[in-house]
């Protein structure tokens, strides 16, 4: 039985409004979490507890000036910032979140979109969002976002490669690319995690450098005086480079969550409550690695990239394979 185009559109908006809503309370819990762990309050003005802090966020990024260069190139750096926002979103759209259910004979999918190559697809956007980054720099300018952009591709072309090699076992494993069939098959089996765990170590320090969270945090270097790729933008222009980091952090916790830690399944039958606890578990330790560790050198961060995680990550590949011929 196949989805009705309807229900596909339906679920699409939710999904994309759900999303929209976790990245901006994301952002909160954030800025609580690090507070508490590093002794302070977080943000507790805007509403009780600070809850309405995400809302008065989005007022001023929309009421803020958006200023531009005089010598930006106008049209690449207005769609920069979209074609960020646009591939993260797009990514989590083949993320399975449920087994799927039939409710009165109508059938809806765990997915937005079931994609046969559905793996290769997240790789393929995320690769697409690249540009957003590059193009916006580059338009600015400015030397400094020009420098900021450099930094950004070299970083994110580096750990692309240790990130696409770690979850090859997971492939072998599952004998698909289509992410529910690598759900139900640990489903059947056991999470992915416990025969791949080198390969888990890889993904999630290479997706930790992929979203440019700390301590591989460099090409934003938010801390410092200049920003990164986006210094030239200001207004909801920045906001959207802002919600397309925290989004592809999403995408890369729901895809952890789906290739090793079997996505939905756990000892009760709770389907997309599982998810995400899951993903919640995930997110947790992006914050708290942000909040504990130091930022690398950029020389470091390059050096741990080649020399460390790509042998790693093509030596657990092989060793799977040769264990998945050997034992079918």
């Amino acid at each position: 039985m196949t989805e009705p185009w309807w229900i596909s559109l339906l679920k699409a908006f939710l999904i994309v409004n759900l999303l929209l809503g976790l990245f901006a309370y994301l952002t909160l819990v954030e800025r609580k979490v690090m507070g508490r762990m590093q002794l302070r309050y977080g943000p507790n003005r805007a509403g009780k507890f600070g809850l309405l802090q995400p809302i008065a966020d989005l007022v001023k990024l929309v009421r803020k000036e958006a200023f531009a260069p005089s010598g930006a190139i106008d049209i690449p750096y207005i769609v920069a910032p979209i074609i960020s926002a646009f591939t993260a979103i797009a990514a989590f759209s083949v993320i399975p979140w449920g087994p799927g259910w039939t409710v009165n004979g109508w059938r809806i999918d765990g997915e937005v979109a079931n994609v046969s190559i559905g793996l290769l697809l997240v790789f393929a956007l995320g690769s697409l969002g690249i540009y957003g980054f590059i193009v916006g720099g580059w338009a600015s300018e400015s030397k400094f976002s020009i420098l900021g952009t450099m930094r950004t591709c070299a970083q994110l072309v580096s750990y692309e490669v240790s990130l696409a090699l770690s979850v090859l076992g997971v492939v072998l494993l599952g004998r698909s690319l289509n992410l529910p069939e690598i759900v139900h098959r640990q489903g059947e089996l056991l999470p992915f995690v416990a025969p791949q765990f080198v390969g888990m170590l890889v993904f999630f320090i290479a997706g930790i450098a992929e979203t440019s969270r700390a301590p591989f945090d460099l090409p934003e270097a938010e801390q410092e005086l200049v920003a990164g790729y986006h210094t030239e933008y200001s207004g909801m222009r920045w906001g959207l480079f802002q919600m397309a980091e925290y989004i592809n952090m999403i995408t890369l916790s729901g895809l952890m969550v789906t290739l090793f830690f079997a996505g939905w399944h756990g000892p009760w039958n709770l389907g997309p409550i599982w998810f995400l606890l899951k993903m919640a578990a995930v997110l947790f330790a992006f914050i708290w690695l942000r909040t504990t560790l130091p930022r690398l050198r950029y020389d470091q961060l390059m050096r741990f990239g080649w020399k460390v995680l790509l042998p790693v990550a093509t030596i657990n590949a092989v060793v799977t394979a040769a264990l998945v011929v050997a034992f079918g």
